[in-house]
């Protein structure tokens, strides 16, 4: 089997917005039977991203495999001293590879270079495989809620860690920020 070539690169090639949108339709219709209002808000979360215009405190990354999309994540300012952690996704065909761990980990490192001090992310308990990711990277689960939406009856959950570097330097280390 050859070695896949994996890049991380920050949006900003022509289709990037619209790939994420269509992406995330697609990839929770299928999985999850997720309706269009789900795609509708991943468009608006989009929409502002690409509206906002705030360099140095928001950011967003692709993730291509043998030079084809297969991965995304934002990074968005929820106010002077939190970032949010928006719109993970990584194609069933490109999971195996590390791209979630490294698409968060961009993330995180952009947000302590951006000087935010807490990092929050709004996820769905059914995304088993992200919620995985998140543990591994120090978020901790701090409120969880049931709601009905794209259709479905579902538990809404915050998850959050802080962006403070532990005293010994090593990122997995750092302090978490309980709520």
């Amino acid at each position: 089997m050859t070695e896949r070539e994996v890049v991380v690169r920050p949006l900003g090639k022509p289709g990037d917005l619209g790939w994420v949108v269509q992406a995330h339709g697609e990839f929770y219709d299928r999985e999850f039977g997720w309706d269009a209002s789900f795609e509708a808000l991943v468009a608006q979360i989009v929409a502002d991203y690409a509206n906002e215009k705030r360099p140095g405190r928001q950011a967003a990354w692709i993730a291509e495999v043998d030079g084809v999309r297969a991965g995304c994540v934002f990074c968005v300012r929820a106010d002077d001293r939190t970032a949010k952690l928006r719109l993970l996704l990584v194609d069933p065909a490109a999971r195996g590879l590390g791209l979630g761990a490294r698409l968060v980990e961009e993330c995180l490192r952009f947000a302590r270079e951006a000087g935010y001090q807490v990092i929050t992310l709004w996820t769905n308990d059914v995304l088993r495989s992200a919620r995985r990711i998140y543990r591994k990277q120090g978020f901790v689960l701090v409120s969880e809620e049931p709601h009905h939406s794209f259709g479905h009856d579902l538990v809404a959950q915050t998850w959050q860690r802080g962006l403070e570097r532990a005293p010994d330097g090593n990122p997995e280390n750092d302090e978490t920020v309980e709520g």
